[in-house]
């Protein structure tokens, strides 16, 4: 395949690109489209259970001030509607997940290319640093922000210049404070016995499903940077730039 003449660019970033002595170029653009896709899904998904913790809050309200007022099927129906969105939100975060970390050992792959002495842990942890315990709060945004720095364009000495890293940090901070919401959730739907724990649990839901929907439009965003700044960076390095 040819990649164009001297000094031009070629229109579109193959799917491999071998440079010698360094990691095969992959273009991470299919994957992601595909993640954007299923991180709009997931936001879709906690936005609907972030409405039926809001049911859910309103009827436990209710029946404490009027317990006649609420019907049993009303309660049995915002338990269900609970129990499915729950199994919509596990599948939508497990399929998402996978196809994320894919991208993200890619994009890291291709960054040791940009930037070899950019980072400061192997590419294996582009996908360990996720199941390391209490260190899957910090690794991965490290690796993230080293990748993202990779991307740009680099100084006259080849180092790698001072980027803002505000679209990763957010994201990450959003998503870490989503996840830490999720873990006092569950604690507090282990201890419901009464209508009024279940508000207090239902509505701490709700905020930690809007919490995780913003985390996820906002890897959309970070996803998106990233992924067109380094087909930007590919197209100008094979272009000589």
């Amino acid at each position: 395949m040819s990649f164009g003449s001297p000094g031009s660019a070629p229109s579109s970033l193959p799917d491999r690109l071998p440079l010698p002595n360094l990691p095969v170029l992959r273009s991470p653009r299919g994957l992601g489209t595909a993640l954007t896709v299923l991180l709009s899904l997931c936001a879709v998904v906690n936005l609907l259970s972030a409405g039926v913790g809001v049911y859910t809050w309103s009827l436990t309200r209710v029946l404490t001030g009027d317990p006649v007022t609420v019907r049993d099927d009303a309660l049995a129906g915002s338990g269900l509607l609970s129990n499915v969105a729950a199994s919509f939100q596990m599948l939508s975060l497990l399929v998402t997940g996978v196809v994320f970390v894919i991208w993200f050992h890619r994009v890291r792959t291709n960054g040791q290319v940009f930037l070899p002495g950019g980072f400061s842990q192997s590419r294996g942890w582009a996908i360990g640093a996720w199941f390391v315990p209490f260190g899957n709060l910090y690794l991965p945004y490290r690796i993230a922000k080293e990748t993202w720095r990779a991307a740009g364009r680099p100084d006259q000495d080849g180092s790698a210049r001072r980027a803002s890293t505000a679209p990763v940090t957010a994201w990450w901070l959003v998503w870490v404070g989503s996840t830490l919401c999720d873990a006092v959730v569950e604690q507090l739907y282990k201890r419901v016995e009464t209508p009024e724990a279940l508000g207090i649990a239902s509505g701490a839901g709700a905020f930690a499903d809007l919490t995780t929907a913003a985390a996820a439009v906002l890897a959309v965003l970070f996803v998106r940077r990233l992924t067109a700044l380094q087909h930007t960076r590919a197209m100008s390095m094979y272009a000589g730039v």
